[in-house]
């Protein structure tokens, strides 16, 4: 009975947790990791007092509910992300506040939805016909991946079902937008989970010294060669995955050789006269195009067709807005934890980060986030920490400080305005008089 509690726990779709009446984490269930950016490991035994010093969140639910000794709801911010939280007090048989069950709602989620999708989201359930959820549902989840868009989660959707076949993947995007991650998660969902994974970037290995990496070569093959011969990265992949990371950049004489291990599954190091059979996964990416390169000559198209068979793109991340937001708490975890701080963000510091169009991508914000976090004297980061603020001629990713704040003024009003609809309910919602909004209104156009 206890395991089927459990499965009603994790399948429910609305986000669920669990506090003892000391603020310290039971349990969570899976939508409220995916809702709230948490893993169960970070959650469970950690207190919330812990949460609220770090910035994780604004304000305590649960200690409210212990506190007050009755139901609360409060809308609170939860790494980046506005959620709806509902706690309700667990009594012992003497009325004594034991635990607190808290319901999550995403507040995203719930404004997108319209009277059609809640009816049609409720009638699909109850034919028990749920494939609209899979997304949110169905992803297994691990740590170091925050995916809150539905562009990412639906590449993730994509990764766990080609991860039970052996099928060929070509992903593609930008430079620091997760492609290892993403390759790192299908090795993981896959039946060669447990057999080497070899990473190759071809960029980064002289084009004369490609080729014995990849297929290696039998001793005396040319001068300097070890004399015992040496196994390429093909052979060490053998039963595991192989990844050819930058594979735009792969000599032409060398795609053919490649060609031929694709169709044959089998190498012959250089030197070498015999073939040697080999069982791998390959798995390629690059942020070139490559159909452009086909098209220019310098790369084979029968070789793109070949490796094209599942092609995944990746969105940079000025086009994951969702994942802004998590992705900068993840960081500032991370490094919190390797280097031992409590360094967090103040007050709409990180809604900042979502104005910003990180050329980068996340491997920018992460560099960022930790060098922000060693050499900034003070806990708390500010906005005036952020160097992007500042305008930098030439760069056409960076705005100036002046204009991101009003960008993001003229956002806040609009969006209260939206809800309020009278200047008199919004001035007072924003805290300013009537005539200084009607003033900014007028400022901002």
């Amino acid at each position: 009975m206890l395991e089927f509690y459990k499965h009603v726990f994790d399948s429910t779709y609305d986000g669920l947790c669990i506090f003892d009446a000391d603020g310290y984490g039971i349990a969570i269930n899976k939508a409220g990791c995916r809702i709230c950016s948490y893993t169960e490991s970070e959650f469970v035994g950690t207190n919330v007092k812990d949460a609220l010093k770090r910035g994780d969140i604004n304000i305590s639910v649960s200690q409210a509910v212990v506190k007050y000794k009755k139901p609360t709801t409060q809308v609170v911010n939860i790494r980046g992300t506005d959620v709806l939280l509902t706690g309700s007090p667990i009594k012992n048989e003497k009325g004594q506040i034991t635990h607190v069950v808290l319901n999550i709602r995403d507040i995203a989620e719930l404004n997108k939805l319209k009277v059609d999708q809640i009816l049609s989201i409720a009638l699909k359930m109850k034919h028990h016909d749920r494939d609209n959820m899979k997304i949110h549902e169905e992803i297994p989840v691990y740590d170091g991946i925050v995916a809150k868009s539905p562009a990412f989660r639906k590449i993730l959707a994509i990764g766990a079902k080609i991860a039970q076949v052996d099928t060929t993947v070509l992903i593609h995007g930008e430079s620091g937008t997760g492609k290892e991650v993403l390759l790192n998660y299908i090795h993981r969902l896959s039946k060669r989970e447990n057999q080497p994974l070899i990473k190759v970037n071809c960029a980064a290995i002289p084009p004369n010294l490609l080729e014995s990496e990849l297929f290696g070569y039998e001793k005396g093959a040319f001068t300097g060669a070890d004399s015992r011969g040496k196994p390429g990265l093909f052979e060490q992949a053998d039963g595991g995955t192989i990844f050819l990371d930058e594979i735009g950049d792969m000599p032409l004489d060398l795609q053919v050789k490649l060609l031929r291990v694709l169709q044959e599954f089998e190498i012959t190091r250089i030197g070498g006269r015999k073939s040697i059979k080999i069982n791998v996964r390959v798995v390629s990416a690059t942020n070139k195009n490559l159909e452009q390169l086909v098209n220019e000559g310098s790369f084979r198209q029968d070789l793109f067709y070949r490796l094209n068979i599942i092609p995944i793109t990746i969105p940079p991340l000025r086009e994951r807005l969702e994942d802004i937001a998590p992705l900068a708490f993840h960081f500032m975890q991370k490094t919190n934890k390797k280097y031992g701080l409590t360094k967090r963000f103040a007050d709409d510091t990180i809604h900042l980060f979502e104005d910003y169009e990180w050329p980068g991508n996340i491997r920018e914000m992460e560099n960022l986030i930790e060098r922000l976090a060693v050499t900034i004297d003070h806990d708390n980061i500010q906005w005036t920490d952020l160097p992007f603020l500042n305008s930098s001629k030439g760069n056409p990713h960076q705005r100036s400080l002046k204009k991101i704040l009003q960008d993001l003024e003229k956002k806040i009003i609009l969006e209260n305005l939206k809800e309020y609809k009278t200047t008199r309910k919004t001035a007072d919602v924003l805290g300013i008089s009537q005539s200084s909004l009607v003033k900014k209104l007028q400022r901002l156009k």
